[in-house]
């Protein structure tokens, strides 16, 4: 599975990283990031539940 992140729409609430951490992070200006678009399968689920939560909705997985 990957993620994007529609960096136009995210507006660093940390949602994502709090619900999956393994998988995202807060870049330095306080937006969300992922070091691995490829999220590995002990993850997905977290990752999913981290998208359904973005207020924004900045987060696809496919």
């Amino acid at each position: 599975m990957k993620i994007t992140i529609d960096e136009d729409r995210c507006r660093g609430h940390g949602v994502c990283c709090t619900v999956s951490p393994e998988v995202f992070d807060l870049s330095d200006d306080g937006y969300a990031v992922t070091e691995q678009p490829d999220v590995p399968q002990e993850f997905e689920q977290a990752a999913r539940s981290a998208a359904k939560s973005c207020p924004e909705r900045a987060i696809t997985c496919h």
